[in-house]
C-alpha cells in the first residue's frame, strides 16, 4: 500500500514538472527565437540556419529552467495535497513524515542526474552543433540585406555599397574585396543584378572597372560583364567555439593540463578550433564553466528539501499562507544564489570552497531543522 501511495504522489510531481516544464521551456524558446531572428537574418542567412539555430537552444533553455520547475512541481503538489486532506492518506497508512522527505530527496537525485546529463553533454553538444549552422552557412539572404546608400559589411572580408536598388538590380555599385592583410581589389560597377545557379548566388555587374592592390602596387583594367559568387564568403559571426559549447572532457583537458586543443574531428580550420590559452583570466574563464555544470547541478536535492518544509506546518496553522510564500521565497533565493555564485569562480580551486559547500552546508542543517520540526510538532 505504502508503494502504490509513494508511486501516486511521485507519479503526480513528475506530471506538473514535465507539463509545466514544456510549456515554460517552449514560452522562453519563441521569446528567444524573436531575438535570435534578428541575430541570424542580420547576417544573411535563411530561415532554415535560424529555425536549426533556435531548434538547438531548447536543451539550454529546458536545462537552465530545470531546478526551479522541479522546486516548483514539489511546491506546489504537497500544497495541493495538504489543501485537500490527501497527507492523511500517508499519516493513517503509518508513513511518518520524515519518510516522506526521504522520498523526495531520493526523487531529486533523479532530476539531479538529468541535469547533469543536460549540462555536461547535452547542451554544450547541442550548442556547438547549433554554431556549426552558421559555421558551415552560405550567406543566402545578402540580397535583402543590401540597402541603398549604405555601406553593408555583414560579409566576412566584403563590403558593399550602391547608390540606389530596385528589387534585385543595383545601380553604382561599390565593392571592396579584402583578400589579404596585403592584397584587395576595389569594384566600380553602373550597374549589378542578383542570379542564382546551381544553388549558388551570384552578383553579376555590368561595366566597371577593377582596381587591385597588392603589396602597395596597383593596377586595373576595365570590364564589361563580371560576377562574384556571394556563396563562397561566409559572415561575421564569431566561428570559432565559445567556452559554453566545447564538450566538458576537452574542458577538463585544458583546464588540468593546459594544452592547446585543436577540433581537428569537424575538419575546421585551426583558426576555428576551440584554443587552450594558459593565461589566468582564460583559466577563470574556464573554471566558471566546469563548477557551473558539475557543482549548480548539487542545488536541486537542497530545492526538494526546502520544498518539504511545507510538511511542518498544516494548512489549519496559525499563517500558513504566509509561511508558504517565505519557503517559495527560500526556495527562488536559493537558485538565485547558486546563479550568483557560478561568478565567483576562479581557477583556485581553494578559493573555490566556501562557495561549494553552500548547498552541502545548507542541506545538512534544513535536514536536522525538519527533523527537530517533526518532533516537536508530535510532542
Amino acid at each position: 500500500m505504502k508503494k502504490i501511495i509513494f508511486k501516486n504522489f511521485l507519479s503526480e510531481t513528475t506530471q506538473f514538472f514535465i507539463l509545466s516544464s514544456c510549456a515554460v521551456t517552449i514560452i522562453v524558446w519563441v521569446i528567444q527565437a524573436v531575438n535570435y531572428l534578428e541575430f541570424v537574418t542580420e547576417d544573411g542567412h535563411s530561415f532554415k540556419i535560424y529555425f536549426l539555430y533556435t531548434i538547438y537552444s531548447l536543451p539550454k533553455i529546458f536545462n537552465k529552467l530545470l531546478p526551479f520547475m522541479f522546486f516548483f512541481s514539489i511546491f506546489l503538489t504537497l500544497i495541493k495535497y495538504e489543501e485537500q486532506n490527501q497527507t492523511l492518506i500517508f499519516w493513517t497508512n503509518g508513513i511518518n513524515k520524515i519518510t516522506l522527505v526521504n522520498v523526495i530527496i531520493k526523487f531529486s537525485f533523479i532530476l539531479l542526474f538529468i541535469n547533469y546529463f543536460f549540462s555536461l553533454i547535452l547542451v554544450p553538444m547541442s550548442q556547438d552543433k547549433a554554431r556549426s549552422f552558421i559555421r558551415e552557412s552560405n550567406i543566402d539572404y545578402l540580397p535583402f540585406l543590401i540597402k541603398p546608400k549604405k555601406f553593408i559589411d555583414t560579409v566576412e572580408k566584403l563590403t558593399i555599397y550602391t547608390d540606389n536598388k530596385n528589387q534585385d538590380t543595383l545601380e553604382n555599385i561599390i565593392i571592396k574585396d579584402t583578400l589579404s592583410n596585403l592584397k584587395s581589389k576595389i569594384i566600380y560597377a553602373e550597374k549589378g543584378y542578383f542570379s542564382e545557379n546551381n544553388n549558388d548566388n551570384f552578383l553579376i555587374l555590368l561595366n566597371g572597372k577593377i582596381l587591385n592592390i597588392n603589396n602597395g602596387r596597383t593596377n586595373s583594367f576595365d570590364f564589361n560583364e563580371t560576377q562574384i559568387n556571394l556563396s563562397k564568403y561566409t559572415s561575421k559571426t564569431t566561428k570559432t567555439p565559445k567556452i559554453q559549447e566545447v564538450n566538458t572532457k576537452k574542458l577538463l583537458v585544458c583546464f588540468f593540463k593546459g594544452e592547446k586543443t585543436n577540433n581537428k574531428k569537424n575538419n575546421l580550420n585551426d583558426d576555428l578550433a576551440f584554443k587552450c590559452e594558459n593565461t589566468v583570466s582564460f583559466k577563470n574563464k574556464i573554471s566558471q564553466e566546469l563548477f557551473t555544470r558539475i557543482f549548480k547541478p548539487l542545488y536541486i536535492p537542497l530545492l526538494a528539501l526546502i520544498g518539504s518544509l511545507l510538511l511542518t506546518k498544516s494548512k489549519n496553522s496559525q499563517g500558513f499562507s504566509n509561511y508558504k510564500f517565505k519557503v517559495f521565497a527560500l526556495g527562488v533565493t536559493v537558485i538565485s544564489v547558486s546563479e550568483i555564485s557560478t561568478k565567483f569562480y576562479s581557477a583556485n580551486f581553494n578559493e573555490n570552497i566556501i562557495i561549494l559547500l553552500i548547498p552541502f552546508a545548507f542541506f545538512l542543517l534544513l535536514y536536522f531543522f525538519i527533523k527537530k520540526q517533526f518532533r516537536l510538532n508530535v510532542i
